[in-house]
């Protein structure tokens, strides 16, 4: 038999039968006859694995999907054969100690949509976690048996898109030197509950969009995930945990956050949030922080300091059954963008406003929108003098009668007023024209 005929015949061998589960090496021959330079360490065998002979392809298959299990020693990898041999997105994990196997990092997972459970083995030289199971979205469990390395500092993006994740158990887990947890279980869509009871975040400084689209998610345990002095980012870190119906965070230290922004946005089921202990003094964002948060009923932000915030806009908008805010100890004075603020916020019976400056403010659209409870506001403090837009302002704000102190020139040229009272009361629409004679009809048509 020619070489030639030799290598085909191998090859053919090859995609039908694995041969005796004897050695350890299970899969060295076929991938040498593949010419692939991928070796399979398999550090604890599946029993079941073991003891089959004569396995075909398809069938290691199904006895492939094992828990993954991040272990000490060594390094390795793991193989999902593809049904094509000729197929370059066969799947593997592989991470090494040198900076050439490190090179292989971004072409393990994503590519796969076959592999439930797998087997992970990693040296302890690496020290980033960065996308590990990024896009992994046919994991269904993974427990973490033997983990106790501190040498890890990046877990960003670590199950981003786990999308079938149900379960993950976190033993010996030690993020004592970890800087960077943004993104960490963004999009996983199925997990309902974390416990994260033996993280340690005293180096953290990332944890944006950390829980973000979580939308199965009912419960947290993070009694120790405290914020430290380092933490400057976490906006989008709940977005759309909508499942979620409470949340302690007592022991958050915020006194360095920066952005905030979208922070809650879109946690539907949350009716009450206790944040009196958050001190915001150097928060510059909250853009969206509480947005589309529809079943909250109670927020404490007794300690907020926004002497430092420039943007404000979405921040209760659609909070639709806030039938008050504490905000009396809001100061604006830097806020630069009020769009939508309070937008929606349909069960608001009255909003106290003394404590507002609007000096700095451009954008005023829409800011009470749909408002349609409220009766009367104060708005002495007030100042529209670098406003630009007020569209939809007052907008459906059907029970409003009264707006006291409020001065603004309508017939400024670069001022944009449409729809500012369309859907108000007669009553606050004459009192309107009779102050500003020459106030547009864009300002009561709908648009």
């Amino acid at each position: 038999m020619s070489s030639n005929e030799e290598k085909k015949s191998d090859e053919i061998k090859s995609k039908n039968v694995l041969g005796k589960i004897r050695s350890k090496y299970i899969l060295k021959q076929i991938f040498f006859i593949l010419h692939r330079k991928c070796f399979l360490k398999i550090v604890q065998y599946n029993k079941q694995l073991q003891k089959t002979f004569n396995l075909s392809v398809k069938e290691y298959k199904k006895y492939s999907e094992i828990e993954i299990e991040i272990t000490l020693k060594g390094y390795g990898k793991f193989i999902n054969i593809p049904d094509n041999f000729d197929d370059e997105s066969y799947f593997h994990i592989y991470y090494g100690k040198n900076k050439e196997e490190e090179k292989v990092k971004d072409a393990y997972i994503e590519k796969d949509e076959k592999i439930k459970k797998i087997r992970v083995v990693i040296d302890n030289g690496f020290n980033s976690f960065n996308k590990l199971f990024s896009y992994c979205k046919y994991i269904k469990s993974i427990n973490f048996k033997q983990f106790e390395r501190n040498n890890i500092k990046d877990m960003s993006y670590m199950f981003n898109e786990c999308s079938s994740l149900t379960t993950i158990k976190f033993s010996n887990f030690n993020t004592e030197n970890v800087t960077d947890m943004s993104y960490m279980f963004f999009g996983c869509s199925k997990l309902k509950e974390l416990d994260l009871s033996n993280f340690n975040t005293k180096n953290l400084k990332k944890m944006n969009s950390m829980f973000s689209k979580c939308s199965s998610l009912e419960k947290i345990n993070l009694p120790n995930l405290t914020a430290n002095n380092n933490i400057t980012n976490m906006s989008w870190m709940f977005f759309k945990c909508n499942k979620l119906k409470e949340l302690d965070l007592s022991n958050f230290n915020t006194y360095n956050v920066i952005d905030m922004k979208n922070m809650f946005f879109g946690c539907s089921s949350l009716e009450k949030l206790d944040l009196s202990n958050f001190n915001t003094r150097n928060v510059q964002d909250m853009g969206g922080m509480f947005s589309c948060c529809s079943s909250l009923k109670s927020v404490k932000l007794s300690n907020f300091n926004t002497f430092n915030v420039i943007n404000m806009s979405y921040m209760f908008c659609k909070c639709s059954s806030l039938e008050e805010i504490n905000i009396k100890n809001f100061k604006t004075g830097n806020v630069t963008d009020m769009n939508c603020m309070f937008s929606e916020c349909s069960s608001l019976k009255e909003l106290n406003l003394d404590t507002f400056n609007t000096s700095k403010v451009k954008n005023m659209n829409y800011i009470f929108y749909q408002c349609s409870k409220l009766e009367k506001l104060n708005l002495s403090n007030f100042n529209a003098s670098k406003v630009k837009n007020m569209a939809g302002m007052f907008k459906e704000c059907s029970s409003l009668k009264e707006i006291d102190n409020f001065e603004f020139n309508p017939e400024k040229d670069d001022i944009d007023i449409k729809s500012m009272f369309y859907g108000c009361s007669e009553e606050l629409k004459s009192k309107i024209k009779n102050k500003y004679r020459f106030i547009s009809n864009q300002a009561f048509n709908n648009y």
